[in-house]
């Protein structure tokens, strides 16, 4: 599929999602919302895409949502129904998408793309990037599963600081606290990301899709439940041929080759 929003291309085991509105600061208008849902669904059917990294062309990961585009709806336009329609569903797409998601996040990630970029499961960063919640300078609350990701992250009194001041977060502060996995220098932000999603992409990819399922449902769970579902879980990696592939590598002393079934 061709889009004009973003950039998809598969590689190397990698699949690669660039959100492309560099003019727009790469904000969210409804084309790039259901492109980016429509690649996201399209890297989990293809078997040659084991691992995926979510990213943005030029200067930001993205600014949120184009508020521009938004009023032209008009005085009618429901931004409850604008979040269920749109941001919900790639929120939730990336959350039970199992194979790991890599976000390499290259400038500002503000608002509704602060929200997206905590949805990836790992978050490396450029030095020159940062994270701002600006949703109280225009009367309104965090969304984009903004107040469900960033609290489990960075604590609740961290998370309501970053709400209600908007304060600009550096990337080294974001690491400080937790936010990002690594900072490094920007210039080597595509090649470090692209080399950590390919490790991944070589790896046991059943067994972390099941690892992302086990830790996402565990939120909800008492540890008796989370124990149960870990030995389910557990059952069905211990049938895989990845399972039997990495024994026999261990035994054998040789490196595993893993084919993510």
């Amino acid at each position: 599929m061709t889009y004009e929003t973003i950039l998809y291309e598969v590689a190397d085991g990698v699949a690669t999602i660039t959100l492309n509105r560099p003019s727009k600061l790469n904000a969210f208008n409804d084309a790039m919302i259901g492109e980016t849902l429509d690649a996201l669904k399209a890297a989990a059917r293809d078997d040659a895409a084991r691992s995926i990294v979510l990213t943005g062309a030029g200067r930001a990961f993205s600014s949120g949502q184009d508020l521009a585009a938004f009023q032209e709806r008009g005085e009618g336009g429901s931004i409850a129904e604008h979040l269920r329609h749109g941001y919900h569903r790639v929120v939730r797409q990336m959350v039970t998408l199992e194979k790991p998601i890599v976000g390499a996040i290259n400038g500002i990630a503000a608002g509704a793309g602060c929200g997206v970029a905590l949805a990836a499961d790992m978050r490396i960063a450029a030095d020159s990037a940062s994270f701002m919640l600006a949703f109280s300078r225009i009367g309104l609350i965090p969304d984009s599963g903004v107040n469900w990701f960033l609290p489990r992250i960075i604590g609740y009194s961290r998370a309501y600081e970053m709400a209600v001041t908007a304060d600009r977060v550096s990337a080294a502060t974001a690491l400080e606290w937790g936010l990002v996995n690594r900072v490094v220098p920007a210039e080597q932000l595509p090649e470090i990301a692209a080399a950590v999603a390919r490790q991944l992409a070589e790896g046991p990819t059943l067994a972390f899709g099941l690892t992302k399922r086990a830790m996402q449902r565990g939120w909800g769970m008492s540890l008796d439940e989370a124990l149960e579902y870990e030995a389910y879980l557990q059952e069905v990696a211990g049938r895989s041929a990845d399972n039997r592939e990495g024994i026999a590598a261990f035994l054998e002393k040789r490196p595993p080759n893993f084919t993510g079934r």
